[in-house]
């Protein structure tokens, strides 16, 4: 059963907390084709507005997730529905929970050798019994791309995790996603990093109070930039609430 879909400020999110996200990806699993997870964020609101691309990419998806802690409270105020914060980052190691479980075999991709070589071993001691079936760092050429889709394909990988960051990973899903055999296809950003130990998420007081996003702002100030899409994201869901 697909979950409820709204849209934000014409940006479509889905309606689910974490137990109905894994649900949903073990309903894809087992579906006729190919289908991406993709986390949406006040950022991604406020550019799929200008990117017509983007937003036809996330009307298509089979399950867009209610990343940002902003989309989540947008949608309250909005009185469109309820939802739960679902970071991709703890999205991921659920997925490989039941994966481990239930025999899904998954593919990594992204990430340095390093980085991806890691965040491999990390899950395979953390959820034993769990295949993973291939692993591809990120650093490849154009040229390269259509022997990765044959070495995914040939692996029989079910689910396939890209960790090339935004909107990098998006474009390569939009892309190449047709071409693959698998089933769901996560966008994951930096989560390799986070797995493999080289980049730390926020301590847990933070991610409880939903601050994770200045957190990662204050300790990688080049973030400020791509950060200036929070106040008028903010700004236009309050002009919107007005109006209603």
């Amino acid at each position: 059963m697909k979950p409820r879909r709204i849209e934000i400020l014409g940006v479509p999110t889905d309606c689910v907390d974490m137990s109905q996200a894994v649900a949903r990806v073990e309903t894809m699993i087992e579906g006729s084709r190919g289908e991406a997870v993709i986390a949406v964020n006040p950022e991604k609101v406020m550019k799929a507005q200008n990117d017509p691309f983007l937003l036809n990419q996330l009307r298509g998806a089979g399950l867009l997730i209610p990343d940002g802690i902003g989309v989540v409270l947008a949608a309250r105020l909005l009185r469109l529905g309820r939802m739960s914060q679902v970071p991709g980052s703890e999205l991921m190691p659920a997925i490989c929970e039941r994966a481990a479980r239930k025999g899904y075999r998954i593919f990594l991709f992204g990430g340095s050798v390093e980085v991806n070589q890691r965040a491999g071993e990390v899950l395979r001691a953390r959820y034993p019994g769990l295949q993973i079936v291939g692993q591809q760092h990120g650093y490849l050429k154009e040229e390269e791309m259509g022997e990765l889709v044959q070495q995914i394909n040939a692996s029989g990988a079910e689910i396939l995790f890209v960790a090339l960051g935004s909107p990098k990973q998006e474009l390569w899903m939009a892309r190449y996603l047709p071409q693959l055999s698998i089933k769901v296809c996560q966008g994951v950003g930096g989560t390799f990093d986070v797995l493999s130990g080289r980049v730390k998420r926020a301590p847990a007081l933070f991610r409880k109070m939903h601050l994770e996003w200045f957190y990662r702002l204050a300790s990688q100030p080049r973030r400020l930039i791509r950060q200036t899409a929070l106040p008028k994201f903010a700004w236009l869901i309050l002009r919107e609430k007005i109006v209603r």
